[in-house]
């Protein structure tokens, strides 16, 4: 079998690459030396080779050209300068591996290539794909499995030494029709932080961002659109996540999202995993608060480079160890939950969703709302376990207007004890989650008055 292979060399060493690579005896044929990125992916979409070898220092090579290539069927091998770890670690916080010293005996590359094509291969033919085909659930892009996720990123200095478990991710969901997602989200990361539990809170909602002005917050930066920018160049690492996400209260961070709904885009799901990776670390606890829709039709109207409007939800969905599927206590947004529900349990598995049903009051389902709401989502959607939240809207407006969480404001109200069990129980279930070992600073960001 003759491999064909794409280089993305620059530099001397590019022809000596090319030369050493077509005299091998292990039958390497280079169709096509790229200049530059934009070339890199119209040969690679083009179906013109099994692998590709890039440099490091190739211009504007990023996490979401990587993705494409590997979308591509494509395996990727980089090159990087000996001796420049920095630049070997950004190569793997981009998804490619292996990483080879460019300096390496054309033997060496040659071997890497062979054996990550065989590789590529034997996944392919294990997911029942024909050869050269990979989806971007194969890639873990939207795929709670993760068949092929993608090397674990490198420590940057500022990590710590120490191995440490991964944190937990929580992510709220809920149909369309505001059935209180940021309200669950920010209290619930409240209440974990309360409790002591380092926790991050990441507004990941590309139709309506409203952390920020729950917590009365005057950044408007955009900190998860940053974040996702900075992992798609490889340059996110704990430290940066951290300077992005500063501490606002005791143990709680906030990743703010887009101040205006038509910069989704800057929101791949390729960035995004490597945000909520880097998350783990950071936080023993991290809740983010996503959008609404679950559909993945954009696949079938567009190429599968194009970005889409419902990936950071996909993506958040994906990386969530709980999902909570919030819906409101009237009948039309009863309804939506429960349409919803079969759906977000493909992606999940039954056992990850837990429902939150908010606003509970007897004047919109009537007397003894709280069974008729449980007893209703048992008969239609099978579920048992439901977190009912009362209906406080006094002190609900109280606290958005002093921008605060429920639980800052009023940890009394009965709107806020369900959450308080809720956080009890995650800790329980999942057990105390491990501390960071990183200090704890008070919050710096500036917060409206009343």
């Amino acid at each position: 079998m003759t491999l064909t292979v794409l280089t993305a060399v620059v530099g001397d060493r590019e022809a000596p690459l090319v030369s050493g690579l077509e005299r091998s005896p292990a039958g390497v044929t280079v169709v096509r030396r790229c200049v530059d990125v934009l070339d890199l992916l119209s040969a690679a979409a083009a179906g013109l080779a099994h692998a590709v070898v890039l440099s490091a220092d190739l211009h504007r090579l990023d996490r979401d050209a990587v993705t494409r290539l590997q979308l591509a069927g494509l395996a990727v091998i980089g090159l990087a300068a000996p001796g420049d770890r920095s630049a070997a670690e950004r190569l793997t916080r981009l998804g490619v591996d292996p990483v080879l010293a460019a300096d390496a005996p054309v033997e060496e590359i040659v071997a890497a290539v062979t054996t990550a094509v065989a590789e590529l291969a034997r996944q392919q033919k294990l997911l029942g794909r024909p050869p050269g085909q990979t989806s971007a659930a194969d890639l873990g892009l939207g795929d709670p499995a993760g068949a092929l996720p993608g090397p674990p990123a490198a420590n940057s200095q500022a990590d710590d030494a120490r191995p440490r478990p991964p944190g937990r991710i929580v992510t709220v969901w809920g149909p369309a029709g505001a059935p209180g997602r940021t309200t669950v989200a920010v209290t619930l990361a409240s209440q974990l932080a309360a409790a002591g539990q380092e926790t991050l809170l990441i507004d990941a909602d590309t139709h309506g961002a409203s952390v920020a002005q729950t917590l009365g917050l005057l950044d408007e930066s955009a900190g998860v659109a940053a974040a996702a920018r900075a992992a798609n160049q490889g340059a996110l690492d704990l430290g940066r996540l951290a300077d992005l996400a500063p501490p606002v209260s005791a143990d709680l961070r906030v990743l703010t999202g887009l101040p205006q709904s038509r910069r989704w885009p800057e929101l791949r799901a390729s960035a995004l995993d490597v945000v909520w990776e880097q998350a783990r670390k950071l936080a023993a606890w991290t809740v983010i608060d996503a959008g609404f829709g679950l559909e993945a039709d954009e696949e079938l109207m567009f190429d599968t480079a194009a970005p889409r409007r419902n990936a950071a939800t996909l993506s958040a969905i994906s990386a969530a160890d709980l999902v909570l599927a919030v819906g409101s206590a009237e009948p039309i947004a009863l309804q939506r939950l429960i349409a919803g529900l079969p759906e977000l349990t493909d992606l999940t598995g039954p056992d990850a969703v837990r429902v939150v049903v908010t606003r509970v009051r007897d004047t919109a389902v009537g007397p003894r709302a709280g069974r008729l709401i449980s007893e209703a989502l048992q008969r239609y959607a099978g579920v048992g376990d439901v977190v009912l939240v009362p209906d406080d809207r006094p002190v609900l407006d109280a606290a958005m207007l002093h921008g605060k969480s429920l639980t800052e404001h009023a940890p009394g109200s009965p709107a806020c004890l369900p959450f308080a069990n809720l956080a009890a129980d995650l800790v329980s279930q999942f057990g105390p989650a491990p501390s960071t070992g990183r200090p704890r600073r008070r919050g710096r960001w500036s917060r409206r008055s009343a």
